[in-house]
């Protein structure tokens, strides 16, 4: 497989190639410009002049991904702090002594703290590293859940037959971990009689206490009378308590839904 880069007319010095990757492997690119040589460690200028994107430029090798530390070669600082493979401080040591130690036990020499003074590497197995860390990466995605919010609407006028079947929905909607936005809609003179709509929503949680809590009490959103609620398992990290509202008798007998 060959890989081309057009470059702009301008000379280089040196006389070495470029190290580059590809979807098959590792290759080098044959030495290439007018008048001299692609340098060893492309510089930004280069990248700039050559159209390349700067996502690309890794320590001198040509790569599709942007790498956060530095790593072996890359390095640029002469000094460094470095802490061996079993975390032991080794001090300040010149850069060639640093590599040299990283390449004899097989290891990489990885810039973990590039704004101290001097850097701070460690010498490990950036391979492994970088494995670990994308596991980890990838599990912490697999136990996050995602939690949606369900809209169960109501109307003050409501049938029994219909008032079970929603609560029907919102019993199911918690226990499978979403939380639930329950809601009366009043249309022109229903406004007038808000207390039918509190009603309907504190049957509902006196006949959802066993399953759910309420995150947020009921209240007026223009012209809807809206409240969320929540399974029982998120109650201890929200703070929540489980209670159900006191039905307040009135001339119609117990709170039912109309």
């Amino acid at each position: 497989m060959t890989l081309k880069v057009v470059f702009d007319t301008f000379h280089w010095p040196f006389d070495m190639g470029i190290q580059a990757r590809s979807s098959v492997g590792e290759h080098y690119l044959d030495t290439v410009g007018v008048g001299g040589s692609i340098p060893p460690v492309p510089t930004k200028d280069y990248v700039r002049k050559a159209n390349l994107a700067p996502e690309l430029l890794v320590g001198g090798v040509l790569s599709k991904k942007k790498e956060t530390m530095r790593v072996n070669r890359a390095i640029r600082s002469p000094q460094l702090r470095v802490i061996d493979a079993e975390g032991e401080q080794l001090g300040i040591l010149r850069y060639t002594e640093a590599i040299g130690m990283a390449e004899e036990q097989g290891l990489d020499l990885v810039e973990i703290s590039p704004n101290a003074d001097p850097p701070v590497c460690k010498i490990m197995n950036y391979g492994k590293f970088k494995f670990q860390q994308n596991k980890k990466l990838k599990d912490a995605k697999i136990k996050q859940k995602k939690v949606q919010v369900k809209e169960i609407k109501f109307k003050p006028r409501i049938d029994e037959h219909d008032y079970q079947f929603k609560v029907k929905h919102i019993r199911r909607f918690i226990e499978h971990g979403d939380k639930v936005r329950v809601f009366v809609h009043f249309r022109g003179r229903e406004m007038t009689h808000r207390e039918i709509g509190r009603r309907i929503l504190d049957r509902v949680i006196e006949e959802t206490v066993d399953v759910a809590v309420v995150e947020k009490r009921p209240g007026m959103e223009g012209n809807h009378m809206a409240m969320y609620l929540v399974g029982i398992d998120a109650a201890p990290k929200s703070g929540l308590k489980n209670r159900a509202p006191s039905p307040k008798p009135g001339p119609s007998g117990p709170a039912k839904a109309e």
